[in-house]
Order: structure tokens, then sequence, then C-alpha cells
């Protein structure tokens, strides 16, 4: 009866040390959640920040292209278009190519801003992804994070669990020694 108690005991010394990592690992996590709360809103602080830095960069960046290279490239694309062309058009118009139909001005100008449109569009697009997986790679280190540390309290909980046990045996060859003997004789 007595190797059954030392036995419980072990057993309620291993849970009670389980339970002891357990609020350990409740605490660390009450005492790390304001952290990454306040890393979290930092980040997003860090983010408007660079956001509002970087758009009127853009901006003047979009402003100095169309002041700029804008006028030379449309003076450009015109030579090469009066170049390429084989008939001279009037009122304005673009001979197209192969039906030899006419397409007004304002259809070409449509479809440059549609042009346009897709390419801001594109950029855009471009931007949210580099942002998405910044969030991503931060989310992913978030994870291992969290890995680690349950692997490590659960090979706390092990090594207390072996430890327990290894004092239940212990106990247990102690009962088993000549004293136990003479306890059965009687």
């Amino acid at each position: 009866m007595a190797i059954q108690m030392k036995r419980r005991k072990a057993e309620v010394d291993a849970e009670a040390a389980m339970a002891r990592l357990q609020d350990l690992a409740r605490e660390q996590r009450e005492r790390l959640g304001p952290y990454a709360d306040q890393a979290r809103a930092g980040a997003e602080r860090g983010l408007l920040r660079a956001r509002g830095w970087t758009a009127p960069r853009l901006e003047t960046a979009a402003l100095r292209v169309e002041d700029t290279v804008a006028p030379r490239v449309a003076d450009l694309l015109a030579t090469a278009a009066q170049r390429v062309e084989p008939n001279r058009t009037r009122r304005g118009l673009i001979a197209a190519r192969h039906s030899g139909r006419r397409v007004p001005k304002a259809v070409v100008f449509v479809g440059v801003a549609a042009l346009g449109a897709a390419a801001v569009y594109g950029a855009i697009r471009l931007r949210k992804a580099a942002q998405d997986a910044e969030w991503q790679e931060n989310l992913d280190q978030a994870r291992e994070q969290v890995r680690e540390t349950r692997d490590q309290l659960q090979s706390k909980a092990r090594e207390a669990k072996e430890t327990a046990k290894a004092k239940t045996e212990e106990v247990a060859g102690v009962g088993a020694g000549p004293e136990a003997d003479g306890a059965a004789k009687k």
C-alpha cells in the first residue's frame, strides 16, 4: 500500500510541476503581451510615417517625369509616327494600319488613359504585395517564436515528469529492501 501512495505522491508532484510550468507560461504571456501590442502599434505608426514620407516624394517624382521626360518621349513618338506614316492624315486623325479606316484622337487618348490607369493599378498592386510579404514574414517570425517557447515548455515538463518518475522508482526501490522482506514475513 505504501508504494502506491508514494507513486501517487510522485504523480501529484509531476502534475504540480506541470501546473507551475503552465502558470509560468501564462505569466510570461501576460507579461510579454503588452510588449507585442506596443510593437504592433509601433509598426503601424512606422508604416504610416513611412507612407507619409513616401507619398510627397512620389508626387514630386511624378511631376518631374511629367514635366521633363514625358514631353521628350511625346516628341520622339510624334517624330517616329511622322516618319513611319505612309500618308499624312488630315484634321488630326491617325490612319489605321490595315483597314484604311481613320481612328479619332479621342479614341487614342482614351486608350492611352486606359494604359496609364493599368500601369498605376499595377504599381499599387506591386506595392501592396510587398507590404503583404513583409507582414507575412513578421507573422511567420512570431509563430516561430511561439513554437520555440512551446517546445521549451514541453521539454521542461517532460524533464519534470521524468524526474518525478525517477524519484518514484527510487522510493519504490528503497521500500523493496530488507525492511520490506521483514514486514512481509510477519
